[in-house]
């Protein structure tokens, strides 16, 4: 096992923070009424599920030992995937909104 540093730490409070974030979503008690609020709250608990299998990618790769190159290899791949979901959810979430906002201006 790797000697901590400050970015383990962060990896660990990003974790916690987007498991709360999911639980705030995922329980919020409004009436959804128009598809872009939907597609915003799917969008929202999109990129937190995936920085959460980032953070766990990540987190994995400290206490797995290096001898299983296989598995090391499937959870780099698995980070930088999920890295680039979650960054694909966080750029597609203000776009939507515009594009929402555009329709129901029209």
């Amino acid at each position: 096992m790797a000697h901590s540093n400050w970015h383990d730490y962060l990896n660990l409070a990003s974790f916690f923070a987007s498991v709360f974030g999911l639980y705030v979503v995922l329980h919020q008690k409004q009436a959804k009424t128009e598809d872009s609020e939907i597609a915003d709250e799917v969008l929202f608990s999109m990129a937190f599920a995936y920085w959460i299998v980032h953070c766990v990618a990540i987190g994995a790769q400290k206490w797995i030992s290096p001898d299983w190159t296989t598995f090391m290899l499937s959870l780099k791949w698995t980070a930088v995937i999920s890295y680039l979901l979650t960054f694909s959810c966080a750029l597609s979430l203000p776009l939507h909104r515009i594009a929402s906002t555009q329709q129901q201006a029209e």
